[in-house]
């Protein structure tokens, strides 16, 4: 199982990374149908903060993120997509037990172990950026009122040099 496809799979939504269960069921090789009765079965390992059905308005928004086309928007379902989240996604290692299953939870918990380290390096990243910024701030803002006043020095000696002179003209 590739990483990259894996983490093609995994979306923001409510602050928290999740994947769908159709995603989810196209990686176990099973059907949707399966993969939800096999959850519903062991709903008390599923609590709201391990899973949980997307809002309509969530589901439009997402959509339109990941071009999904007419004909896979349900699939011909008559209920929203869940998502599961990281600790859903573990749990889900408990309930279905074929090979496939325990390959594909291996792979997409390596698939989150990278998307975190990335976001942990992107912060720290970030925060040096803003170091730097801070500290070099005043020097770039004096430098900058500088080349202003000598703009503003400039464009008022043009302005006298252009106005016209009052008075006689010699003519040579």
């Amino acid at each position: 199982m590739h990483l990259q496809h894996i983490q093609s799979k995994i979306y923001e939504i409510r602050k928290q990374k999740i994947m769908l269960d159709f995603n989810l069921a196209e990686l176990y090789q099973v059907e949707t149908r399966v993969l939800n009765q096999a959850v519903k079965r062991n709903a008390a390992r599923f609590p709201a903060d391990f899973m949980f059905q997307l809002t309509e308005k969530e589901w439009q928004v997402l959509m339109s993120q990941i071009v999904i086309s007419k004909v896979e928007k349900r699939g011909g379902r008559q209920k929203l997509p869940y998502a599961f989240t990281e600790q859903g996604l573990a749990m889900l290692s408990g309930v279905l037990h074929s090979d496939k299953a325990i390959q594909v939870n291996i792979s997409i918990m390596r698939a989150f172990v990278v998307l975190r380290e990335f976001a942990l390096s992107n912060k720290e990243l970030t925060q040096k950026l803003k170091e730097i910024e801070g500290r070099y701030d005043k020097q770039f803002k004096d430098v900058y009122e500088a080349i202003n006043f000598l703009l503003q020095k400039d464009s008022a000696q043009h302005a006298q040099q252009k106005r016209k002179r009052i008075g006689y003209k010699l003519s040579v």
